[in-house]
């Protein structure tokens, strides 16, 4: 039996995906199996930049479409982002490190076959649709998220 990781990822702030992305990548590549679950903010983490769907949405859905990111280089900082700049500086500060983006983390955890949940409840309550989110994405109960979590040696909240 191999080990198991499970993170529920409920902020949708730059600093805290990276970190779930970067522990996520780390475990896959000691070679745990890892789950991720995205809830509520989470969501913005799995959104695909390319996929956007209009109808057939409330106007609070349209709304929350609008005002929040498309795009993971675009969240904002949990702490410190002042109005954005703080989010700017980070990334510099990755790039003259030669650190990988968020984006990059998610694009190896992708590449990875790292397993990614999105909550049933938080994306019909936020109004996203399946078909907006990456297609890696299988969208599952919290019941099952609970027993995926149960089975796991670890389990982290982010």
């Amino acid at each position: 039996m191999s080990e198991r990781l499970n993170l529920l990822v409920f902020s949708g702030d730059y600093d805290k995906a990276l970190a779930s992305l970067i522990l996520a990548n780390g475990a896959k590549e000691m070679g745990i199996d890892v789950t991720m679950f995205f809830a509520f903010w989470g969501l913005l983490v799995i959104r695909d930049p390319n996929k956007y769907i209009n109808e057939n949405k409330s106007i609070f859905e349209k709304m929350f479409s609008l005002f929040t990111p498309k795009k993971v280089e675009k969240l904002a900082l949990s702490k410190m982002n002042m109005g954005g700049m703080g989010q700017k500086m980070l990334k510099k500060m990755m790039k003259e490190k030669k650190k990988p983006l968020l984006e990059n983390f998610l694009e190896g955890a992708r590449k990875k076959d790292i397993k990614f949940y999105g909550c049933k409840l938080s994306q019909e309550v936020m109004g996203f649709k399946k078909e907006e989110l990456i297609p890696e994405v299988e969208i599952i109960e919290v019941y099952d998220y609970l027993k995926d979590a149960m089975k796991s040696d670890m389990q982290l909240f982010i």
